[in-house]
């Protein structure tokens, strides 16, 4: 039990006073025995277990008394539905929180209060009756925490809103960390404000285990309070737009757009009206929704001659239990022209990737430059989306030039060479060739994000259906995708850098079935090129989260769409519609807040074993404080123990006059 005044503990052994005091009392008094009064004895010894207990009674409720008062004094805390902890009144009150677009969902009794409103609210309550000596609040991993003049200022404070963007809650608790080891705080309590939610959390991340193991070395005493929100809302449905494409024919001109509608549970059908709204102009779309999901492809939204070729608009749904994920914005413009380049040793393999790139999933022309190793300083970077690469990694000058083509945006992917070297690039390398004497089929793969991600509609990708007969070893700063028997990579993405992916195999037939499958190798590659002509495109479609950061940093974001209550300060947070010079950005929460499931208790305990750590459940709309002082009950106990002690002390003259008067003696009452 926590208490605000812990000191007063120390006066406990106060307790034993009345027993101290009836230990005195039986020595006053010397036992002489006298036969006169034999008789005395002897009729009393039939009451005298009856009176023993009384007085142990009394003396039981008087100690129960003093150890009322020194509770009550002590200013004891109840942190919500009896979730106890230890310890006092922090030095230091770090709250990580989590502002998801998930947070935004609230419970239609608690009057459209969401997870998010809920947490802050009853959080500054819990940290305004804790008095806590310094209270900072993290918001989002990369500005760290930051302190908070007032805990009631939790409640209003802009940078505590909700975001379109994902929360890393490991990347937090890490700012957290740091924090308290730079600073040298006190004791502390770490409040995660959160639903649970894998994407959120990564508990299958590495850095975990680090992150527990820190906090475990620290000198003074860190103490974590999960506040979690994890019941997920009934009925959410969510809207997303996963493709859109201008399209000219002759004079006139049309948007070619893949909508779904989606939700994390089975249920009724629903009627869906999608409203669609571009250059003020408003349509409706009545889309049918009978299981998780309903995809709208390739619906066609003609637009007017007057029409600029650059644009944006909004597709929304009916208000339900999460608002945040019931509108998408997006933009368009002509696209760029698609472009790839191959830097390939053997032919076989650089005949596969030509035609693979070639081959526009569209009606429009697909451009493939092939150029030869050591060539590099003549291709077309400028007009390049993606770079499929099948040689000794780049050193040199080399790497210099394909490392400035990532940064600008561009998409490369990797393929071991025949003779891989020592070289190092995004963090990664080859190892030595294995053969394989018989052919093995990819054992797991990510099918969540990334280049093996699922279809629009949900169906998978046939990486299961592979045979490898040859597998290059990959080690370095990779995050694995796809991985063979025995738990060796296959396809790995850089951890350094997103646009970087290493294929531990080659198309060429001798070595795999990527060409003759050719549904998985075709999806890569053109995903890839997809993500390259994003960035060349004058119209980009972004997750809210630091990939928006890093682009509003240094450039002049002019909101077009969206919410105008967004912090200034968290561009690239928030969605909506901006433009960058020429530019037009369409910033929207990233898929996997459709589709992330809640993290198991059990899960999240083990990521914080070894550590204090203690959980209350809460739900959207509770009015209830977390925290509570609860002296006023110790006093009421105190009341009552005095009370009794009072009744059972009447002495038995008293007994015989309320006999006398027609009234039950008291201790037959009792």
């Amino acid at each position: 039990m926590t208490f605000l005044q812990p000191w007063m503990l120390v006066t406990l052994p106060l307790v034993a006073l009345p027993l101290i005091i009836h230990l005195i009392n039986q020595r006053r008094f010397q036992t002489v025995p006298w036969a006169a009064m034999q008789f005395l004895l002897a009729a009393k010894a039939l009451a005298r277990g009856y009176s023993r207990l009384r007085h142990w009674l009394i003396m039981l409720l008087r100690m129960l008394a003093v150890a009322a008062v020194i509770l009550a004094v002590g200013r004891p805390l109840s942190r919500g539905w009896l979730a106890l902890a230890g310890g006092g009144r922090p030095d230091s009150a770090i709250v990580v929180l989590d502002r998801s677009p998930s947070m935004q969902a609230g419970a239609a009794a608690a009057g459209g209060e969401s997870k998010l409103d809920t947490g802050r609210r009853q959080l500054a309550e819990s940290l305004a009756t804790l008095r806590a000596g310094r209270v900072l609040v993290v918001g989002d991993a990369a500005r760290g925490p930051e302190e908070v003049p007032a805990a009631e200022a939790l409640a209003e404070l802009p940078t505590c809103g909700p975001t379109a963007a994902a929360a890393d809650v490991p990347g937090m608790l890490q700012a957290a960390y740091d924090f308290i080891r730079e600073n040298a705080a006190g004791t502390t309590e770490v409040w995660i404000c959160s639903d649970q939610r894998a994407n959120d959390w990564r508990p299958d991340d590495g850095g975990w285990g680090g992150i527990r193991d820190a906090f475990a070395k620290l000198p003074q005493p860190v103490r974590f309070q999960l506040v979690s929100y994890a019941e997920p809302p009934r009925g959410n449905v969510a809207v997303r737009v996963g493709g859109v494409r201008l399209e000219t024919l002759g004079r006139d001109r049309r948007l070619v757009v893949t909508i779904s509608v989606s939700r994390q549970e089975d249920g009724q059908r629903l009627s869906l009206p999608l409203k669609v709204e571009i250059g003020g102009v408003t349509s409706t779309i009545d889309v049918e929704l009978a299981g998780r999901e309903a995809v709208l492809k390739n619906h066609v939204i003609p637009l007017t001659r007057s029409a600029q070729s650059k644009g944006f608009g909004r597709v929304s749904i009916p208000a339900d239990a999460n608002p945040a994920d019931n509108e998408f914005y997006f933009v368009y413009d002509d696209p760029a022209a698609r472009r790839a380049l191959v830097v390939a040793e053997d032919p076989a393999a650089t005949r596969v990737l030509e035609l693979i790139a070639g081959i526009a999933p569209d009606k429009g022309a697909a451009g493939v430059d092939v150029i030869p190793p050591g060539g590099l300083a003549s291709a077309p970077w400028d007009a390049a989306a993606a770079l499929l690469w099948q040689a000794p990694l780049p050193e040199g000058r080399d790497a210099q030039l394909v490392q400035a083509f990532i940064d600008r945006g561009g998409q490369v992917v990797f393929f071991p060479p025949d003779r891989p070297t020592a070289a190092v690039f995004a963090g990664g390398s080859w190892g030595e060739w294995t053969v394989h004497a018989k052919a093995v089929a990819p054992e797991t793969w990510r099918t969540d994000q990334d280049l093996l991600a699922n279809t629009l509609s949900g169906g998978a990708l046939p990486v299961g259906d592979l045979e490898i007969r040859r597998s290059c070893g990959l080690a370095g700063d990779i995050v694995p995708l796809a991985s063979l028997p025995g738990g060796g990579p296959l396809m790995a993405r850089s951890s350094r850098a997103d646009s970087v992916t290493f294929c531990a195999t080659t198309p060429a037939a001798r070595d795999s079935s990527l060409a003759a499958e050719g549904v998985v190798l075709y999806a890569v590659v053109q995903r890839a090129i997809d993500r390259g002509l994003a960035v060349l495109a004058g119209a980009r479609q972004v997750d809210a989260g630091p990939a928006a950061v890093a682009l509003a940093a240094g450039a002049g974001w002019t909101r077009l769409a969206g919410s105008a209550a967004a912090a200034s300060t968290e561009v690239g947070l928030h969605a909506g519609v901006f433009s960058v010079g020429e530019r037009l950005l369409a910033v929207n929460r990233p898929a996997a807040e459709d589709t992330a499931a809640v993290v198991g208790d059990e899960r999240i305990d083990g990521l914080f074993r070894g550590l204090g750590f203690a959980r209350i459940t809460g739900r959207a709309g509770d009015a209830d404080s977390m925290v509570q002082e609860i002296w006023r009950a110790f006093l009421i106990a105190m009341l009552v123990a005095l009370i009794g002690e009072g009744l059972l002390s009447l002495p038995r003259r008293l007994a015989r006059e309320r006999m006398a008067r027609g009234f039950p003696p008291v201790e037959a009452a009792a």
